[in-house]
């Protein structure tokens, strides 16, 4: 049975999944949009509308946080960028887009970028 397998775990440890959403998180923050499967793309989108929101509430442990997750790089871009373009919205700042399947393994693609 499937109960309770809410998460995608990508065949990998925990660690390393935390790691992927954090790498893929700072990517999408740096360039505004990024290619990845549809799988990772549906996991990334509520990790990454969390980060906005930590961004919107702007506490001092909400800047702590979001600098230790994506870097202190992406965390400034989040705070300077990102927060006022989506100051009157109430969520849904991420979009997916699907592509067509990769040549090499035939996995599903997909855009995730933020919405204008």
């Amino acid at each position: 049975m499937k109960n309770h397998n809410k998460i995608r775990s990508f065949n990998r440890p925990s660690k390393q999944r935390k790691a992927l959403l954090n790498s893929l998180a700072r990517s999408l923050i740096n360039s505004g949009r990024i290619k990845t499967t549809e799988m990772k793309a549906k996991e990334l989108r509520p990790y990454a509308e969390r980060l906005i929101t930590y961004g919107k509430k702007g506490t001092l442990s909400d800047r702590r946080r979001l600098s230790a997750l994506v870097g202190k790089d992406a965390s400034l871009k989040v705070f300077e960028e990102l927060v006022p373009r989506f100051e009157k919205r109430a969520g849904g700042y991420t979009r997916i887009s699907k592509l067509s399947a990769r040549k090499g393994d035939a996995s599903s693609m997909a855009y995730i970028e933020f919405v204008e």
